[in-house]
């Protein structure tokens, strides 16, 4: 049985992308050495979507209160890329990180469950 995930963001600037995780985003995190931060996450969920495309993977954080995050956001300085949007599975919005990458969030609509809840598919 797994007990956890790994996520890897490549970066330009790690360095920057790294302080804007530990500082703006406020995650806790280790150093694994040499200023290799490592950062603990909010649980997390896995979900699989048909594509004809080459096959990928996203990252998206999810918050509760998507126009309070993006106001924390701009209170802060970060840049926001894609405004808040209705999609059929939640608000989304995404903001810049420092190297120039793009960091996404959503807040879950209600009708739509996620794993996190008790109605996890087993």
């Amino acid at each position: 049985m797994f007990s956890g995930a790994h996520a890897i963001f490549y970066s330009t600037d790690a360095d920057a992308d790294r302080a804007f995780i530990r500082d703006v985003l406020g995650f806790p995190g280790v150093d694994a050495g040499q200023g290799w931060l490592i950062f603990r996450l909010p649980p997390a969920e896995l979900a699989v979507h048909p594509t004809t495309d080459e096959p990928k993977h996203e990252l998206y954080l999810m918050c509760d209160d998507i126009t309070a995050q993006v106001e924390e956001f701009a209170a802060k300085g970060v840049e926001l890329t894609r405004p808040i949007s209705d999609q059929p599975w939640g608000r989304l919005a995404a903001v810049r990180l420092p190297s120039g990458g793009e960091l996404a969030f959503y807040e879950p609509v209600t009708r739509w469950p996620t794993a996190s809840e008790d109605t996890a598919a087993r």
